[in-house]
């Protein structure tokens, strides 16, 4: 019997500890982790130098609020601004939170531009959190069902329409655009580079902000600190040249602690003021620490490197392992965020793996493995993902789950 409330359909297993890529139960059963907390433990588990600088920022001060200066918050975000061209920086605690802030600074942006009831373009299938707001700029039916009414101002159009897109942006009441580089939630789904500049270009003629979730897609796990970024590096220009007004982070920036960040630029720098926004915990000194020992770590272990090179392993390794499978439509993603598309809905894998092959991974979007494993992870324990996997997709695909 528990006393936790109802939310999550939890799997019959509790971790006792890990150490890099692995986990092991209360039973002493060792499991390899291909999800990281969904795309969290960048830096896998008990890595020994974030162990110790959270242990030791715990010895001097946990929390004084945002009453006072906070230097490590200070130091975090000069780093985060020197890797993204970004100019300013709100801490929160989650994805949720800080998506939550990037509607509420668009709609002051839009207010002191003399639009009354501004409005945000969101595309389909998205996912930017669980909060009311952030759930009705989601585009998930099912998990809107139920909530509402909604909160109002979100249009919605297909993701990549770009013909869609700017038949929305002819509202003059479109204040920004809101969209994943790439999808986590809606399947591992990644928006063609050529989309990702038209975006920014449309944008920016529009004087509408373009705002980036990079909640699950940040912070190195698609080789590149950001997901624009990656998409910039794929047009072969120049990275501020798709540079958003706004990006969110959070999942892997604490690597486990709870952290969120806001940040912005041009004219969406400056928006918020003393009283517009805040946060009780966001960017407290343990959050930051742990926020700034990940960044370093990604940097001076070559770790953007590392998910690139590792994750063309394992997507190479499966696009071969599965060509003869016509159940398995494709094998997508970049770097450490990869996504095996089934022909049928495939949820029941997640617990078959978990029991049988010790291996823990996630279905989305009904029919799609997803795979987040930490950026730390070797060449062997990558290949030991697709060795665990490809026997047991084959398995279930041919009826034999």
């Amino acid at each position: 019997m528990t006393h936790l409330m109802n939310t999550y359909a939890r799997l019959p297993v509790a971790f006792a500890h890990g150490e890099g890529v692995w986990l092991t139960d209360e039973a002493g059963n060792r499991y390899l982790d291909a999800l990281a907390g969904i795309a969290v433990s960048t830096l896998g588990h008990a890595h020994p130098r974030l162990a110790e600088a959270i242990c030791a920022q715990a010895k001097k001060v946990l929390h004084t609020s945002n009453l006072y200066r906070i230097p490590a918050q200070e130091a975090l975000a000069e780093r985060l601004c020197a890797l993204s061209a970004m100019e300013e920086v709100f801490f929160a605690n989650s994805g949720a939170e800080a998506n939550e802030g990037a509607i509420k600074l668009a709609r002051l942006y839009g207010h002191r531009r003399g639009i009354a009831r501004p409005k945000i373009v969101v595309m389909e299938q998205a996912f930017h959190g669980r909060t009311l707001a952030a759930l009705s700029a989601t585009g998930n039916v099912k998990a809107q069902q139920g909530f509402e009414p909604l909160v109002e101002g979100f249009v919605r159009v297909p993701f990549g329409d770009l013909t869609a897109l700017t038949a929305a942006l002819a509202d003059s009441d479109v204040v920004a655009v809101l969209f994943e580089v790439i999808q986590g939630e809606g399947g591992i789904r990644l928006a063609a580079p050529e989309v990702v500049r038209a975006i920014r270009e449309i944008t920016a003629a529009r004087g509408v902000l373009m705002m980036c979730d990079e909640v699950q897609c940040g912070v190195g796990r698609t080789g590149h600190w950001f997901g624009w970024q990656w998409a910039a590096a794929a047009l072969g220009v120049a990275p501020e040249a798709l540079a958003p007004d706004v990006m969110t982070l959070a999942k892997g920036l604490g690597s486990g602690v709870p952290l969120g960040a806001l940040l912005a630029r041009g004219p969406a720098a400056g928006v918020f003021g003393p009283g517009n926004h805040g946060s009780t915990f966001g960017g407290n000194p343990l959050a930051c620490v742990a926020g700034l020992t990940t960044l370093a770590v990604i940097e001076e272990e070559g770790l953007l490197a590392n998910a690139a090179a590792r994750g063309a392993q394992l997507k190479n390794a499966l696009q071969q392992a599965f060509a003869d499978l016509p159940a398995v439509q494709e094998v997508r993603g970049e770097g450490l965020m990869i996504g095996v598309v089934l022909d049928r809905p495939c949820g029941a894998l997640v617990r078959t793996a978990l029991e049988e092959a010790r291996l823990l991974i996630n279905v989305t979007a009904e029919r799609v493995i997803r795979l987040l494993p930490p950026l730390v992870i070797s060449e062997a324990e990558t290949e030991e993902i697709a060795a665990r996997l490809v026997p047991l997709v084959r398995r279930f695909v041919r009826g034999g789950e």
